[in-house]
C-alpha cells in the first residue's frame, strides 16, 4: 500500500510574498501577459506549488487581490451611517491609487475572462458587498434609513462608482476630501430621500 503524501499550505509569510509578486506582475504587464511561469520565477516558487494551492491564474489573482487589499470594512461601526461612510472613505482614499491602478490593469481581462470575473466576485466583491449590506441594515435598524429606500439597491454601486469615475473623468484618484463631499452630496441624500 502506498502512503499518500500530505501537501501542506504555504506559510503566511511565503503566501504574502507570492501575492505581492502577483500584484506586481499584473500591474507591470497586465493580466493577460502575466503567466504562472512568471509568478513562479518572481516568487521563487514552482508552478506545481501554484497549481496545488490555487486552481489557476484567475483564482490566484483574485486571492492576491483579497489578501493585499488594504481596505478592511469588516470592523467599521461608528454608530451612525454617516460616521461609517466617512471611515470607509478614509480607508478607501488611503488605497485608492494602488487599487485603481491595479483594477485598470485587470479591467479588460475581467470582460474577456468569465473565470476571472467569477473568481473576483466570489473572493473579493461579494464579501465586501455583504459588509456594505450589513452597514446599511444597521442604519435601517437605527432608523436612519427607511427599509424600503429605493437607493439601497444601488448602495454598493454608488460607492464603487465614485472611486472609479474620478480617475476616468478627472484623471485624479479619489482622495478623502472628494469621497467625503461625494457621500454628503450623493450617497446620503439618495439613501435618506428615496
Amino acid at each position: 500500500m502506498t502512503a499518500t503524501v500530505r501537501r501542506t499550505r504555504l506559510s503566511t509569510e511565503r503566501e504574502a510574498e507570492l501575492y505581492r509578486a502577483v500584484i506586481a506582475l499584473v500591474t507591470e504587464v497586465g493580466y493577460e501577459a502575466m503567466t504562472m511561469d512568471a509568478v513562479a520565477a518572481r516568487s521563487r516558487s514552482s508552478k506545481a506549488t501554484l497549481y496545488r494551492q490555487w486552481q489557476g491564474k484567475p483564482q490566484l489573482v483574485a486571492a492576491a487581490m483579497r489578501h493585499t487589499k488594504a481596505v478592511s470594512m469588516v470592523d467599521i461601526d461608528t454608530g451612525s451611517l454617516r460616521g461609517d461612510l466617512r471611515e470607509l472613505a478614509r480607508r478607501v482614499a488611503e488605497a485608492a491609487e494602488r487599487d485603481t491602478v491595479f483594477m485598470s490593469a485587470i479591467g479588460h481581462a475581467v470582460h474577456q475572462n468569465s473565470e476571472l470575473g467569477d473568481a473576483l466576485r466570489e473572493m473579493l466583491i461579494e464579501p465586501e458587498r455583504a459588509v456594505l449590506i450589513t452597514m446599511l441594515d444597521r442604519a435601517v435598524a437605527r432608523g436612519e434609513v427607511r427599509a424600503d429606500a429605493a437607493a439601497g439597491e444601488f448602495f454598493a454601486h454608488m460607492l464603487l462608482g465614485s472611486v472609479v469615475s474620478r480617475k476616468v473623468l478627472e484623471d485624479r484618484f479619489a482622495d478623502f476630501d472628494y469621497l467625503s463631499r461625494y457621500l454628503d452630496a450623493v450617497v446620503l441624500p439618495a439613501l435618506l430621500n428615496s
